[in-house]
């Protein structure tokens, strides 16, 4: 249930208002909603989501069985002969059609039930304040009126105003386009300001990089800008590879549907049958040469992969991205936790001699101390790495960390002087630096960042220097860090414009080593057809120790200055040679991945930072952790409950898995329908009757679909997950024609031995052919469904239970009152001896035409 949220001045422009005014407009208090009053509003506005979920989804789910054209079609026809006097003809068919759309309401039913308790475990959270305590709830159940508490990684739950902050910095290019985080403070903006001028707003679709905040939720759902901009372009993800597969595979069912049902309609009714018979006999072979429960196998499919690969603590959040993970073929991901054990621990703290420094030490120690945004893993290793004594040292103020300038900036007071303390990447702080301290206090000035000097110089030699034992530590395999200072005279708070004639300090060296176990990992994923590549924010030396050391090749390695000069062609054409990028940043991780992607690959990304977002939204199979930040979590297709590629590799296996067992029902159905409806165009040109009734064509598509539906259980053999693979139409279509008419073959034997043989009647002629089909599809499922001889790789034993179940109801159903209805007739023992050969004969050609059809088709 939704409805419109409140629409006062005071709301509609919150912004313009003090957050007094605001909160009592909303009807909250300091201490947040009760838990009666929240359940009140989420009842009254409705989950805080763009699109909640329909309150008849069952219904929805039941009547969207029967939205195909063709069978809505053969319904009306349906009706249409009722009112012409066949009564039963109608029933039956109307019975058949429930039934089947009944089966496949069930399937995705439950299907749709088990996916929802899996992402359940990994659902965003939002904290609140709730009757004056902290509590931890779905962002789904935030309400206008909550108090939302917010840290760095969090997404922001719903448009709101700032109550107080503490350097919070929000990134806002979902709704801005604005790349550089945006400071928000506490205050009142103009009514007309523009978005990224309402500096005491922030809104949902956006989320927190850095500090801290507390504030009021204003609007929530639809009623957000973010939801009035989505409602307004109708955003749509892009299809995954899986699902453009999909289409491609209906149109070309359309196509030959479409083809032999006009053929064989326009045959009967040259041959002067009954126009009515002959439009419903076409419209069923229709209906039968359509796998109607393709989305409910589909379906099946994939909520059955996403169990099994729960199993291997891996949640899917889009079901759909479950085939692309088995078509993947080149997987991207930083190196930390990664590659590497994901445990920083700092190593030492040098001054710019390479000699220890205690003064580097216990600058970092307060600049880490002092941070207030993203808990890091850098800053958790420096404050755990000593213990040095910063009690006489009081936080002014601090300039979070960004991706642009790779530099976190601490304000601190002490013994009555001001110091900007500053850390991050080693170039990024050089470049503010006019000069070096060494280890006596003394101090020598630095050739400024970017300036090649004309002449060796003092200058230029402490540079090069610098330089030296930056290259020498990285190429260690150390992360390196610099430290930088400057005294502010007084001045209590700092702009990006303060970094600047620091005084350069020393460096901080880290150490994450690789696992121990990672080579074998990534080998067996070589061997799978996966390739992997690093992208990482690191500098290049020490990503292609890491790399070196787990066995990828190093030779060459893509810097984010290399990108900057190159084009989007020349990217194209590199991306598929380089495993290793560094030192990039967030937008380049983005232009990575649709590079790779312009390559011909189907490209996963692992990210688990602030950072990743892009990247993650721009792959075909987007992957995060568990522990990753609310931005990163909501924009993955899959959630690892690991950070292990070993997790990677068995998630990799179950989606081929499922991949395979879509496909089989694919060949499986498409193959024996194609050669049911070819032998039926044949048959329509010489014989003086309709060879089968358009109730017992359906009927038959409705009993070789019940052994399929058991095809999620299926075992897959193992050359089937051994390398990617995508949907490939060509070689469905000649799979389809192949298979298809071999089977025509032994249908027409079929009809000789029931018309030169046994002589039989019309009744008895279709009873025939309606055994031999459903029998031949039922026993042809057992051979198709593997490349190996059928008799080497056993089916599920669902799968070989209903195929068991099925032949034994078919060969039984004309002797008893059930054929009655169908207008089946006995027949007698020779035939079910005749069919016993001819089924024997089909087998064996059928595993004979398997052999030859794989040595010659390639997929």
């Amino acid at each position: 249930m939704t409805a419109t949220q409140p629409t006062t001045d005071t709301l509609t422009t919150f912004w313009a208002h003090p957050a007094e005014e605001v909160q009592q407009q909303l009807g909250s208090t300091p201490q947040g909603l009760t838990a009666a009053e929240a359940a009140n509003r989420l009842t009254k506005y409705g989950p805080n989501q763009l699109h909640p979920p329909k309150t008849a989804g069952a219904f929805t789910l039941f009547l969207s069985q029967f939205k195909s054209p063709i069978i809505l079609i053969l319904i009306v026809a349906a009706l249409v002969s009722f009112f012409l006097g066949e009564r039963t003809d109608t029933l039956i068919i109307l019975i058949i059609v429930g039934a089947s759309g009944m089966l496949g309401f069930f399937q995705e039913k439950g299907a749709a039930e088990a996916v929802e308790k899996l992402i359940s475990v990994i659902e965003i959270k939002a904290d609140v304040l709730r009757e004056g305590k902290q509590l931890e709830v779905p962002i789904t159940s935030v309400v206008p009126g909550d108090i939302t508490l917010l840290n760095a990684g969090d997404a922001v739950p719903g448009d709101c105003i700032v109550l107080e902050s503490s350097s919070l910095f929000v990134d806002e290019a979902a709704l801005t386009g604005e790349t550089f985080p945006v400071e928000k403070i506490a205050g009142v903006t103009a009514a007309d300001a523009t978005l990224s001028g309402r500096t005491n707003a922030i809104f949902s679709g956006t989320h927190v990089v850095s500090g801290t905040a507390r504030a009021l939720v204003a609007k929530t759902g639809p009623a957000t800008e973010f939801g009035k901009v989505a409602d307004r372009l109708k955003l749509r993800r892009p299809k995954t590879e899986f699902e453009r597969g999909v289409t491609r595979f209906g149109y070309l069912l359309m196509e030959v549907t479409l083809m032999l049902v006009i053929f064989i309609f326009a045959v009967n009714v040259y041959l002067k049958r009954p126009v009515l018979e002959a439009f419903l006999f076409s419209v069923a072979l229709a209906v039968g040469l359509t796998p109607q429960l393709l989305p409910a196998i589909i379906s099946v499919n994939l909520s059955h992969g996403a169990r099994r690969m729960a199993q291997q603590k891996v949640i899917v959040k889009r079901l759909a991205s479950i085939e692309n993970f088995g078509s993947m073929n080149v997987f991207c991901s930083d190196k930390t936790g990664t590659l590497t054990e994901g445990k920083v621990e700092l190593q030492g703290t040098l001054d710019v001699d390479g000699a220890g420094s205690q003064k580097v030490l216990l600058y970092a120690y307060i600049n880490a101390s002092f941070e207030s945004g993203f808990n890091n893993p850098i800053d958790e290793a420096i404050r755990q790495h000593g213990n040095p004594d910063i009690s006489g040292y009081e936080k002014l103020y601090e300039i979070p960390y960004d991706f642009i300038r790779k530099r976190l900036s601490i304000l601190v007071s002490h013994n009555g002087e001001n110091l900007l303390i500053t850390k991050g990447a080693l170039k990024n702080v050089l470049a503010v630096c006019t000069q070096v301290e060494a280890q006596d206090g003394s101090t020598r000035k630095l050739l400024s960042a970017g300036v090649k000097p004309e002449k060796e110089s003092a200058n230029a030699a402490v540079s090069a220097e610098i330089e030296q034992e930056f290259e020498k530590l990285s190429a260690q395999g150390l992360r390196v860090l610099g430290v930088a200072c400057r005294v502010m005279d007084g001045e209590t708070s700092i702009t990006k414009e303060s970094e600047q004639d620091m005084t350069f300090l020393g460096f901080i060296t880290f150490l994450d080593p690789a696992k121990a176990d990672i080579s074998k990992t990534i080998e067996r994923l070589n061997s799978q057809g996966v390739k992997l590549k690093i992208i990482t924010g690191d500098n290049s030396l020490v990503a292609a120790n890491i790399s070196r050391q787990v066995g990828l090749n190093s030779d060459r390695v893509l810097s984010g200055s290399d990108l900057v000069h190159m084009s989007d062609s020349a990217l194209v054409h590199q991306v598929d040679r380089v495993d290793i990028f560094a030192e990039i940043d967030p937008n380049q991780k983005e232009r990575i991945i649709r590079s790779l992607q312009k390559a011909g690959n189907v490209v996963g990304y692992m990210g688990d930072g602030i950072n990743d977002s892009p990247a993650l939204h721009a792959a075909d199979v987007s992957i995060s952790v568990d522990s990753a930040v609310d931005v990163a979590k909501e924009a993955a297709d899959i959630v690892l409950l690991e950070k292990d590629l070993s997790v990677l590799d068995r998630g990799v296996q179950e989606g081929r898995s499922t991949f395979a067992n879509t496909l089989k029902y694919v060949f499986m159905a498409t193959s024996a329908n194609f050669g049911n409806m070819f032998s039926m165009a044949g048959a329509s040109l010489f014989l003086p009757f309709l060879p089968l009734l358009a109730t017992q064509v359906l009927l038959i598509n409705f009993l070789t679909d019940l052994p399929e539906l058991t095809i999620a259980t299926d075992r897959v053999d193992e050359e089937l997950v051994e390398r990617p693979r995508r949907w490939n139409i060509p070689f469905i279509r000649e799979f389809m024609v192949t298979f298809g008419l071999v089977s025509s073959i032994f249908d027409y034997m079929t009809f000789g031995a029931l018309l030169l043989i046994m002589n039989a009647t019309t009744e008895q002629f279709r009873t025939g052919w309606f055994i031999e089909s459903v029998v031949s599809a039922s026993m042809i499922v057992l051979v198709i469904r593997t490349r190996r001889p059928f008799f080497k790789s056993a089916p599920s034993r669902y799968l070989l239970l209903t195929t068991i179940l099925v032949i034994c109801g078919v060969i039984i159903l004309p002797y008893t009152p059930l054929g009655s209805p169908f207008q089946f007739v006995s027949l007698p023992p020779q035939f079910l001896l005749m069919l016993a050969v001819i089924l024997v004969l089909y087998v064996l050609t059928a595993e004979a035409a398997k052999k030859v059809f794989y040595r010659v088709v390639n997929f």
